[in-house]
């Protein structure tokens, strides 16, 4: 049974950003296949939501609770609660990642 995929606000608001930035720094249609590839896969976390690693900054606090999976350079953090996926975070996983998911899911 496929478990709901839901993106959360923050994570929207990591596509929108993404989206304009790479639309000034590239071309719009790099921009869209971007996201499209981004959103093909998140979605297929339904089919299967524990196949992503744990992010390898929050293993070494021990927090197993979060997942991620990957359209590099991209990362997507997510987190399964009650059957369904939540989309927590989208960045480039050459930003400095464990301030970034100190900041957005343990300080939250």
């Amino acid at each position: 049974m496929p478990h709901p995929v839901f993106l959360t606000d923050d994570a929207a608001q990591d596509m929108d950003e993404l989206h304009g930035y790479i639309a000034r720094h590239d071309t719009p249609g790099k921009a869209d296949y971007v996201l499209a590839q981004l959103e093909k896969a998140f979605t297929s976390l339904a089919e299967s939501p524990e196949r992503g690693a744990y992010p390898q900054e929050l293993l070494h606090l021990g927090i197993r609770e979060y997942r991620e999976i990957f359209f590099k350079p991209y990362r997507m953090i997510y987190r399964v609660l009650d059957n369904a996926v939540y989309i927590l975070l989208i960045a480039d996983g050459r930003r400095d990642m464990q301030s970034l998911l100190q900041r957005r899911l343990l300080e939250s």
